[in-house]
């Protein structure tokens, strides 16, 4: 499997497997951890012997930027660190939310706001916050996300800085930075000690790793992998022939891709 763990994604293929079909699958393919699943099936996660590497939280359209919505993303995000903790799951995601009529700096300080009341008790439970950068460009449901503040690095970054905690990291989603920002092995290793989560996908289409899209995957992997990064890769991507069979080659050439 090499240096990297990696993990699947259950909202991208669930479609093809109930949650214990895929635990065999992640099994069977040297993944250690199936991640945005919901908690409710978290024991069978742990009768496999695998993680979550990443837990559901909030959506990404009612996010951190708005106070209005602080209340409602604080609630989920204390649960789900709580449930984790429980479980000794490290991560959950959270999300800046979609501009609305919020200027850059007002949602960032926003961002901070909210974040910074829940560090503490982030660090106090060992569960880290990983706040998604998404690409507003492509308008396709769930290829891009139009609209949404955390659009790119340099800001996502802005905001885990100003919070100051080692709890609060970034979750660096390969194919939403190639699309907003490019320059994917140099911010990789600017902002190195800020990587909580690392997300894959083909661009262009958020397809598989196939050799027809432009991220040169095996070379991101080597780079990342000699950074020292010791989170999770995460496999999520959509498939361009959408059956069970065709899932599992796909998934099988992408971990052995990432497996530096």
């Amino acid at each position: 499997m090499g240096t990297l763990k990696q993990s699947l994604v259950y909202w991208c293929y669930q479609q093809y497997w109930t949650p214990r079909e895929m635990c065999a699958v992640a099994k069977e393919l040297g993944c250690a951890s199936i991640e945005v699943i919901d908690p409710e099936h978290w024991p069978l996660l742990k009768e496999f012997g695998l993680t979550c590497a990443l837990a559901g939280s909030h959506g990404f359209i009612r996010g951190l930027n708005n106070p209005a919505y602080h209340e409602e993303c604080l609630t989920m995000l204390r649960q789900r660190i709580e449930q984790c903790a429980a479980f000794e799951f490290p991560n959950v995601i959270t999300f800046t939310g979609s501009r609305e009529d919020f200027p850059d700096d007002i949602g960032q300080h926003n961002c901070v706001r909210a974040l910074r009341e829940i560090a503490d008790f982030a660090e106090e439970k060992g569960v880290t916050l990983c706040l998604e950068m998404l690409n507003s460009r492509v308008d396709v449901a769930m290829k891009g996300h139009p609209g949404y503040m955390g659009d790119h690095m340099d800001w996502c970054i802005e905001v885990i800085e100003k919070v100051g905690s080692p709890r609060v990291k970034v979750l660096f989603d390969i194919y939403h930075v190639q699309i907003m920002d490019g320059d994917v092995i140099a911010r990789m290793r600017q902002y190195k000690d800020y990587i909580g989560h690392v997300h894959t996908a083909g661009v262009p289409g958020r397809f598989e790793l196939h050799g027809k899209q432009e991220i040169n995957y095996p070379v991101v992997m080597e780079a990342l992998a000699e950074l020292g990064y010791d989170g999770y890769v995460g496999q999520e991507f959509f498939l361009t022939r959408e059956t069970r069979e065709f899932a599992l080659e796909a998934l099988r050439k992408a971990v052995d891709i990432c497996a530096v």
